[in-house]
């Protein structure tokens, strides 16, 4: 997956932030920093992914793709790469996409994702977003009306095989996503909360 260093909105100022609020940002973005921190916060909140070990592999400058390793624990009995680890960490690795841009402001849902299986994967697979800079076109547009959206997009998941010397397609998901802005949430946690004592 390329990720691409598109400029996200600024967070809102400091004094409308409570602490917990200002460091769960701060975590969002050290998530998506570097592979250190991503294996640190995975192994607290997803210990899926951090079992599954994928990881950022660094293109250039700002821009990285995950990576899935081709280890034991993510292999099924005929030695191939399992479906439910291509298909569980599909999910990971277009949520690290979105919150590239996005985690610090909004909370991020799968609503619906559909894995398509093409071929067995026989080595690491790399997780590919298509049309990336499109798509992060799209999500800056979206983000600039501060508003709940829907976004959709395909990833192209690939095999990397060292004896061809190229990647393989092996499975194509599509997936969407529901954001919502953080600042709605707590507008409406406040609202309900003033319903419940009146």
């Amino acid at each position: 997956m390329s990720i691409s260093s598109v400029q996200p909105k600024k967070d809102p100022p400091d004094e409308q932030l409570t602490l917990w609020e200002r460091v769960e940002a701060y975590i969002t973005r050290l998530s998506t920093k570097n592979n250190f921190w991503h294996r640190v916060c995975s192994l607290i909140w997803l210990p899926f992914a951090f079992r599954s070990g994928i990881s950022m592999r660094r293109m250039s400058g700002d821009r990285f793709s995950l990576v899935l390793p081709f280890k034991r624990s993510n292999r099924n009995f005929y030695n191939a790469m399992a479906g439910a680890a291509l298909l569980g960490n599909s999910e990971v690795a277009a949520g690290i996409f979105l919150f590239k841009h996005c985690g610090s402001d909004y909370a991020v849902v799968c609503k619906n994702m559909s894995y398509k299986f093409l071929r067995p994967c026989y080595g690491p697979a790399v997780y590919n977003v298509r049309d990336a800079e499109s798509i992060e076109t799209e999500l800056q547009s979206q983000m600039d009306e501060h508003q709940e959206f829907n976004i959709d997009f395909t990833m192209d998941i690939t095999q990397i095989l060292h004896s061809r010397g190229k990647e393989v397609r092996v499975g194509r998901c599509d997936i969407t996503f529901h954001c919502t802005p953080k600042s709605m949430i707590k507008e409406r946690a406040g609202r309900r909360k003033v319903r419940n004592n009146s």
